[in-house]
């Protein structure tokens, strides 16, 4: 496990093997999210968004079916009117 320690500002300095595993450089941007569980992830802002894909999955959902987005499309349409 690694760790570091956080300043009085709140700052912290990742350690060396995590930014080389997520391919930070200076300058990078990196995402905080709070999962369904209380874990805190970090994710860079520097992949395509494809790799993205799925990170937020929450297993109880259930998929949406095209006809489940018409009907949002829809009933969004129809505050318009």
């Amino acid at each position: 496990m690694l760790s570091t320690i956080v300043t009085d500002t709140g700052q912290i300095t990742l350690p060396e093997k995590i930014q080389q595993h997520l391919k930070l450089t200076s300058g990078s941007r990196v995402e905080f999210v709070i999962d369904e569980d209380g874990q805190v992830k970090i994710f860079p802002l520097n992949v395509a968004i494809e790799t993205l894909s799925g990170i937020l999955h929450c297993p109880d959902a259930r998929p949406t079916t095209l006809e489940d987005m018409d009907a949002a499309i829809a009933e969004g349409a129809s505050d318009w009117a």
